[in-house]
Formats: C-alpha cells, structure tokens, sequence
C-alpha cells in the first residue's frame, strides 16, 4: 500500500481543487449570516468537508461496481449543480431584498437544510475524481477522502470568516452578492463539466 509523500500531496491538491467551489459558497454564506457564530461556522465547513469528501469516494464505489450507470450520471451532473445553485442564489437574492424592505439586519438565514443543499449542489460534481483515484484500494481512497475533508474544512472556515468580515460591512446588499456569488458558481460549473457530458452522451 503506497503512503508516499507523493500520495498525500495529491491528496492535499485534490482537496484544494475540490474545495474552490465551496470556498466560494463559503464566502457567500458569511456575506449573508454576518452575525453567524463560530459554532455554527464550523458545522458549515464540517457539512462541505464531509460531501468534498463523499463524492469521490461514491465515485470510486461506482467505478468498481456499476460503471455504466455511474458513465450516465455524469450527464446530469452539471444540470443538477446548476438547477440546485440557481434556486438557491435566487432564493437569497429574494430574502435580501424582502429584510431590506423589512428593515431587519440580515434578510437571509444559513438554515440546515440550505447548508445540505449546498454541501451536495458544490460536491456533486467530485464524483468525476472517482476515476482519478480509480486504481486506490479502499484504504487508500479512505485515507485521501479523510485528507481532502480536512482541507476543504480549513479553506470553507477561511471563506467564512472573509465573508463575515465582509458582511458586517454590506448588511443587506450582502445577501443578494451573497446570492449571485451563487448562481455564478453554478455556471461554472454547469459550463466546465457539460463538454464531458456531452462526450458521454455522444459515446
């Protein structure tokens, strides 16, 4: 079984390359909740480091059990990402706007069920790397999915706390960047992984 410095540096560069989308939402969560405790921050980061690192590993099940049917899950992928991130960037712009009318501080709320949204809608698209790590044993795609959860927790707490830092500044116009932060990154990634998706559907 390698262990190699080699074997966690890509690990740890997996993780990095995973983690920059939920860095992102990260960012946009702290614009939005700027009051937003450390408990509940790191409960946040915790959610996407737990989904960063299920996706590959439900990849690489997949490549060694049903490869067919995970060939053709790859197609609604970059659908799924964009649907989830767009009603969810929609839905903060929305409460932005409405506690603005109100006059209440912050318009959205990170809830629990926004948070697990966003864990599977940022992560989704991670089950691709099943592949990169198709020729680990399970030891070792455990050991990397443990390595990119830590990062992906220490760079969403470093987005959290941008974003927080940010949004006691911007009150309620936080909410709506907050809000199209989003839609943005459910764009990218709908455009980056549609061409392999395409190449599915055309095989």
């Amino acid at each position: 079984m390698d262990l190699s410095f080699g074997f966690f540096l890509k690990s740890i560069l997996l993780g990095v390359g995973l983690a920059m989308d939920a860095f992102s939402v990260s960012v946009a969560d702290g614009l939005c909740e700027s009051n937003m405790k450390k408990r509940k921050m790191a409960g946040i980061a915790g959610a996407f480091g737990f989904f960063q690192a299920a996706m590959p590993l439900i990849g690489w099940y997949c490549i060694h059990t049903f490869v067919t049917y995970f060939e053709f899950f790859k197609v609604l992928v970059p659908w799924i990402a964009l649907i989830l991130l767009s009603w969810l960037g929609g839905k903060m712009i929305y409460d932005a706007v409405k506690g603005k009318k109100d006059n209440s501080p912050n318009g959205a709320k990170i809830t629990f069920i926004l948070i697990l949204t966003q864990g599977v809608a940022t992560s989704i698209d991670a089950l691709s790397v099943g592949f990169t790590i198709s020729d680990y044993n399970w030891v070792q795609a455990v050991i990397c999915a443990i390595v990119i959860a830590v990062v992906t927790f220490i760079i969403c707490m470093i987005g959290l706390l941008i974003g927080r830092r940010i949004g006691e500044k911007l009150l309620n116009r936080a909410g709506i960047l907050g809000g199209v932060i989003l839609i943005l990154i459910g764009l990218e990634i709908f455009i980056s992984n549609l061409p392999e998706a395409l190449k599915v559907l055309g095989e």
